[in-house]
């Protein structure tokens, strides 16, 4: 999970003009779109600027979510009540638990990946247009 809040946080520092994302499409996508032609960018394949819309969208609702689930303070004598009515459920529980949280930290890394490929992408855009050391910049 930090490593997701922290992928994010580095793009949202980085990525200062989002809008030079535009029409930019990840490094595996433009192979395909030069072997299949235009087809692939009709089909309705997002551009970066699109994933950086989405990934910066993403991110409340994780931290909102994460929020919600800290929130929840159980007295003991909740947990106590909850644990007796829940008896001989408490091995599937356990299981659906585990299910869903592989799911989680399988859609987090799906998501730090994504924002970090971005974000590398970014960096070569702005080093392409970006004038050599070299040369004045008037």
């Amino acid at each position: 999970m930090e490593q997701y809040f922290s992928a994010t946080q580095r793009m949202e520092q980085e990525v200062m003009f989002p809008s030079l994302l535009r029409g930019v499409f990840p490094q595996q996508q433009q192979q395909q779109q030069q072997q299949h032609g235009a087809a692939a960018e009709a089909d309705g394949h997002a551009d970066l600027y699109e994933r950086y819309q989405q990934l910066k969208a993403i991110k409340p609702m994780v931290e909102k979510g994460l929020a919600s689930v800290n929130d929840q303070n159980w007295s003991s004598s909740d947990a106590d009540a909850s644990w007796a009515e829940a008896g001989s459920e408490d091995a599937r529980l356990e299981q659906r638990l585990c299910h869903h949280l592989a799911g989680l930290q399988q859609v987090l890394a799906h998501l730090t990946r994504d924002t970090n490929a971005l974000t590398r992408r970014y960096s070569q855009i702005l080093e392409q247009i970006s004038p050599s050391e070299g040369q004045p910049s008037w």
